[in-house]
């Protein structure tokens, strides 16, 4: 073989070996799957899906539903509860019931007491189906909307004692109960006994 065929096919052997080489710089070894992303590539951030929302009762507050409603009771409310709810926790008002003198937006309290009054016709006559303030026709007068010259048609009661009688309720809500009259400055043992029969809370 002459001297310069020998050197041409070196120089195709070296040549094929760069080429060679260069292919496996340019593409690298084959990979099994499991490498990271390119240098540089963004990643990709997933978003957790919502939380469950989890529910949660406020505090609650203990008020004492009287009067001419269907279901007298003490019953709990949420906080910041107005008066319209606990009248409808008892059931709602009675037919009877006078409305117009509750206030229905107020925000209730803990341990307040709603009376909600019967109606009373004008002239102190009992409505239909109405029990009587004023003690008429022998009923009860009641003591959570009694005025002070209702009281005072009581026998033993006068303005003074009267006076004292609607301070007390102003001041403590109301009365849960006629026994609650004992309390009232003036109030003994032997008026009480008197006065048992012809009042109701």
């Amino acid at each position: 073989m002459p001297e310069r065929s020998k050197w041409q096919l070196v120089g195709w052997a070296v040549a094929a070996a760069l080429l060679v080489l260069a292919g496996l710089r340019a593409f690298g070894p084959p990979g099994d799957g499991s490498a990271g992303p390119p240098a540089g590539a963004p990643a990709v951030r997933v978003q957790p899906g919502p939380a469950a929302r989890t529910g949660s009762r406020g505090p609650r507050l203990y008020v004492h539903v009287a009067g001419a409603v269907r279901r007298p009771g003490l019953y709990r409310v949420a906080e910041g509860s107005r008066v319209a709810a606990a009248i409808a926790r008892a059931g709602g008002p009675l037919p009877r019931a006078e409305m117009t003198a509750v206030n229905l937006a107020q925000t209730i309290e803990d341990g307040q007491q709603v009376i909600v009054p019967s109606a009373v016709a004008a002239g102190g006559a009992a409505a239909p189906g109405a029990v009587a303030a004023g003690g008429s026709e022998g009923l009860p007068i009641s003591l959570a909307t009694a005025t002070q010259e209702q009281l005072e048609e009581l026998d033993g009661i006068g303005p003074v004692l009267a006076g004292a009688i609607v301070e007390y309720r102003d001041a403590n809500g109301g009365f849960r109960s006629v026994d609650q009259l004992k309390e009232v400055d003036g109030i003994g043992e032997k008026r009480f006994a008197a006065l048992e029969e012809a009042v109701r809370p």
